[in-house]
């Protein structure tokens, strides 16, 4: 009838589906903050073994140095840690993944966006994203069609480390060495990943200054 109320009941009641759309970009959020807590607290374990100095790790933490002593007090008893090697040409798998993850922000900042591979980074970087062996195939997929498509705008060194990367994806064994099984994927994967990144910097400096 003309004037009648809508009562159609999704017009005053919130849907399942509504509130799941609502709800997922903050289990988004909370859950890679908790990611990131947990792998900072690793992270404070391997620069301790290191020998790092506590008041050093605060600094860089942004924490205060009793939480970081608490941190370190919690989770660093037992028998120390074996000396962690954090040189480029590493083969075990969260070390490759980690790289390709590097050289992927490299070009998707260097490509202001544009790259093929854009879209894939930014999920790894809010947790949308695991390391599964479909996702890094398609990693090194998007930046080959990258490397293709942008030859004139991407340096050479990015060419190499992706070849290099996927020359060591390819090898069968991937076990990592002693030092490297006492240290979590995660943490791998994310020193690896800038130390990559350093080191394209770093190349890319000397090919500018002639060096």
């Amino acid at each position: 009838m003309a004037g009648e109320e809508n009562t159609h009941p999704d017009d005053r009641s919130l849907t399942e589906d509504q509130a799941e759309r609502i709800l997922a970009g903050m289990n988004e959020v909370i859950r890679a903050g908790e990611e990131m807590r947990g792998l900072r607290t690793e992270l404070i374990q391997v620069l301790a073994g290191l020998g790092w100095s506590q008041s050093r790790i605060a600094r860089l933490t942004e924490m205060s140095q009793p939480a970081v002593s608490k941190q370190v007090a919690k989770h660093g008893g037992g028998d120390p840690r074996p000396a962690l090697d954090v040189s480029l040409d590493q083969h075990d798998l969260p070390w490759l993944e980690g790289r390709l993850w590097g050289l992927a922000e490299e070009v998707s900042e260097t490509l202001a966006g544009a790259a093929h591979c854009t879209g894939h980074v930014t999920a790894l970087a809010r947790g949308r994203r695991r390391f599964t062996p479909q996702g890094v195939d398609e990693l090194r997929r998007l930046l080959e069609a990258d490397l293709r498509a942008h030859r004139d705008r991407l340096p050479g060194s990015h060419r190499a480390a992706l070849d290099a990367i996927g020359r060591a994806l390819d090898v069968p064994v991937r076990a990592p060495a002693a030092a490297a099984a006492t240290t979590s994927a995660s943490v791998r994967r994310t020193l690896a990943r800038q130390i990559q990144r350093d080191r394209l910097r770093e190349e890319r400096g000397s090919a500018a200054s002639g060096g």
